[in-house]
């Protein structure tokens, strides 16, 4: 790259701290645009793809309008339809590659994920004995990989003499870990094998097109501006450096207008600290008024201010005092505290029933409520299928697609055994005892754990009057085409849309469409050999290092549901209801360590890692604006990164605009059954004099239960709960009603013999009489 990289020229506006209405001030904002420029000539580029769809239908007037003062003496209206030119960051950067160089291809997951083991198992030089016995760990390449994609982003990389006194991100190997050494120099041989083979991964597409655009080659600069006069950046907070270098280059003979909210950023900080302003240089810092009052916090009502920016939730000083350590201005005249509501649950799972048994109250108090206002939100995107599937068993429709671990997939599973026999056959290794008859089969003692009974048993289970025959029929001149047979021949795709409810169907699809990408690829590169064992190899690397997080969630569902998403995912989705789960100290603030690949304290001594490791006591108090005194910091790594986990949980909760629920457990699942503390960020809020946490009980035994199995559960807990409530009242001197339990074990009993019910739940219940009254094990 040459010349001088071009700066920011336009103008920051600061919006309220983590305002309730966020989409208006960015409809409004983009009206004044569009009344200057003409839509079609305003573009508009967010930091991160969630939350797009909302933001686009804000934008398109499908929302409320509303009128929101930019400044002291401007006001816009929001009102008219329009076609948004909208798009996040990363995907216009790969707009521009396209618009370079067509032919240019994008690495998938999948294929990157062989490539750089290819790379690393090639490497001239010694490995470090550190990386040698770490790789024996199952998380080594989910870790490795996470790490060089971070560098990559940041274009980091070793550095030759020339290169470390010109450019910023060129590294001099002596000042680096002999661990980071090593997997530096293996991304730069990796990014030389994707150049030479015409390929680009997607971490590095932002740091290319940055490239293209400040060195306009082959006039792809001008070309891609020419096609807008004005530009709109929302989540600036968010926007890294070469984000910024990229937002330079393109709006360099356009209106920028850029908008930001303070104490928001989360991701950018986790690699870059530092204040909103300090990013800004070069932009004209404006402030943008907030207008409204607040709300009555005793307000049963979610519809009758929902839309409206003359409002605040009940909650607001909540959010401001996590993201910021001190309430809002008007906190100190205001009547109410600001008052957000408590699920404290035994355990995880306990935790998520009592929050179905809330969310239908709720429904049935209220019409006007429907579930898509209602969002669930989860530390970590790991947790999101958990959650789902346990809200649809208690009869609660969701609208989060979420592409789980492949290893979790049906549909994966049985292509992947199906490869496994293929694999077996090419060799001529499949066992004679999965050829001969099930019961000769039953009769040879074959291991259970053998990949190919494995396989064989899989497929035997999920596909009718399955034979080696079939096999045979499916062998096609190539792997894809014999995947594209299995699919026809069995009905794969059939038997998905048949058996599986929508939600599990579409991730069972994506499942099937990336083994057909695998399947592909296979055939058309050089690094496995194109046949089973190739695709066998392929497929099981990815489903090993296979992550949610390089996945997308897509919550919008055509029949509508709850949101069951990440907690980050609702920055720019604001929903009526949010309930905000699993608020423990293991999540909030977590594990301050940025990877499981190197120890804490080795972090803490490794500048060049590509996160932020050692932060100055001048850093953190620029960064978050609750730490006043760094010098006082005992540990500033762990503090940074926790006042990160601070902010994620304040950005949840301004995601309410009615009702918050903080939501926590005592005990985990599993034998040890460890006791978890709450979030410390929790007992801030109860200490806090202007915050308000109210309690919600429904374990009373007057609670209504929803859904059919948590109505199943609750009768299998009843012999068991009824005893230790007894012998609770017992041990504290207290006197048990043995009348109504009575009463309650008759009306199970009379179920029992006259009810139509399940024999196997008949069973089960009275297995459960016999468990509490201390018999292991039921006799016949």
């Amino acid at each position: 790259m040459t010349g001088t990289a071009p700066r920011l020229e336009g103008t920051l506006k600061v919006l309220p701290t983590l305002c309730s209405d966020i989409l208006e001030f960015v409809a409004a904002e983009y009206g004044a645009l569009c009344a200057e420029y003409g839509a079609k000539n305003v573009l508009v580029l967010k930091r991160h793809p969630a939350g797009l769809e909302r933001v686009r239908a804000a934008l398109s007037g499908e929302s409320a309008n509303a009128t929101v003062s930019l400044a002291p003496d401007e006001s816009t209206s929001t009102a008219g339809p329009r076609s948004p030119r909208l798009e996040s960051l990363p995907e216009h950067a790969s707009k521009v590659l396209e618009e370079y160089d067509p032919t240019l291809d994008r690495l998938e997951y999948e294929e990157r994920i062989e490539l750089i083991s290819l790379v690393i198992d090639g490497a001239s030089r010694d490995v470090p004995p550190y990386l040698e016995r770490a790789a024996d760990h199952e998380s080594f390449g989910r870790d490795v990989g996470q790490l060089l994609l971070e560098a990559t982003r940041q274009r980091l990389s070793l550095a030759d003499d020339a290169e470390a006194t010109s450019s910023g991100t060129a590294i001099r190997p002596d000042a680096l870990h002999d661990c980071l050494e090593f997997l530096y120099a293996m991304n730069d041989r990796f990014h030389e094998v994707l150049a030479s083979r015409g390929y680009v991964e997607r971490a590095d597409v932002v740091p290319q097109a940055v490239d293209l655009l400040e060195e306009d080659s082959d006039g792809v600069r001008s070309r891609v501006t020419s096609s807008f006069d004005a530009v709109l950046a929302l989540e600036f907070e968010e926007f890294r450096r070469l984000d910024r270098q990229y937002l330079a280059a393109l709006s360099g003979d356009a209106t920028l207008v850029c908008l930001g909210e303070p104490h928001a950023s989360t991701e950018r900080t986790r690699v870059e600290p530092g204040s909103l302003e300090e990013i800004a240089d070069g932009l004209a810092v404006e402030s943008v008024v907030e207008q409204g009052a607040d709300v009555d916090p005793d307000r049963d009502s979610l519809s009758d201010t929902r839309g409206t920016s003359d409002s605040h939730p009940p909650h607001r000083q909540i959010t401001e005092f996590l993201a910021t350590g001190r309430m809002t201005e008007s906190a100190a005249t205001d009547a109410q505290p600001g008052t957000a509501r408590r699920i404290r649950a035994r355990t995880r799972r306990e935790q998520v029933d009592t929050v179905v048994t809330e969310i239908q109250s709720l429904r049935d108090r209220r019409d006007d409520i429907r579930y898509d206002d209602i969002a669930v939100a989860v530390p970590r995107v790991e947790r999101v299928p958990e959650t789902r599937t346990r809200l649809r068993d208690a009869s609660i429709p969701t609208a989060t697609i979420g592409v789980p671990s492949l290893a979790e997939d049906p549909a994966v599973n049985e292509l992947y055994a199906f490869v496994t026999l293929q694999c077996a056959r090419d060799v001529e290794t499949l066992s004679d005892d999965l050829l001969a008859p099930e019961s000769t089969r039953s009769r040879t003692g074959a291991r259970a754990d053998d990949p190919q009974t494995v396989a064989y048993n899989r497929l035997a289970v999920r596909v009718e009057d399955f034979s080696t025959t079939l096999l045979e029929e499916c062998d096609g001149p190539s792997v894809a085409q014999s995947v594209e047979r299995w699919l026809t021949r069995t009905d794969l795709k059939g038997r998905i849309s048949r058996d599986e409810e929508w939600v599990d169907a579409r991730e069972q699809f994506a499942g099937v469409r990336r083994v057909l990408e695998i399947a592909r690829f296979v055939e058309e590169t050089d690094l496995v050999g194109p046949d089973w064992e190739g695709l066998r190899r392929m497929l099981e690397r990815t489903i090993r290092y296979d992550a949610p997080h390089v996945h997308t969630v897509d919550a919008q569902a055509p029949t509508g549901g709850v949101t069951v998403c990440s907690i980050d995912e609702l920055a720019y989705d604001p929903h009526a209801v949010v309930f905000v789960l699993d608020l423990i100290e293991a999540n909030y603030p977590g594990d301050p360590s940025l990877t499981q690949l190197f120890p804490t304290a080795w972090l803490r001594d490794m500048p060049n890692y590509p996160a932020v490791t050692d932060p100055s006591p001048a850093a953190l108090e620029r960064t978050f604006e609750p730490i006043s005194d760094g010098e006082s910091v005992s540990d500033p790594f762990e503090t940074y990164h926790a006042q990160r986990a601070r902010r994620r949980l304040a950005i949840g909760t301004r995601a309410a605009t009615e009702r918050l629920y903080c939501c926590s457990y005592e005990r985990g699942s599993g034998g040890l059954r460890r006791t978890h503390e709450e979030s410390r960020y929790l007992k801030l809020l109860e200490q806090a004099p202007d915050c308000s946490l109210e309690d919600v009980d429904l374990t009373g035994r007057k609670a209504e239960i929803y859904g059919e199995s948590s109505a199943l559960e609750a009768l299998l807990e009843q012999p068991r709960g009824e005893l230790d409530r007894i012998l609770r009242e017992a041990s504290t001197g207290g006197d048990a009603d043995l009348a109504e339990t009575e009463a309650l074990f008759e009306e199970i009993a009379v179920l029992l013999e006259e009810g139509d019910i399940d024999e196997e739940l008949a069973n089960a219940v009275v297995s459960q009489f016999e468990f509490a009254a201390g018999e292991v094990s039921r006799r016949e």
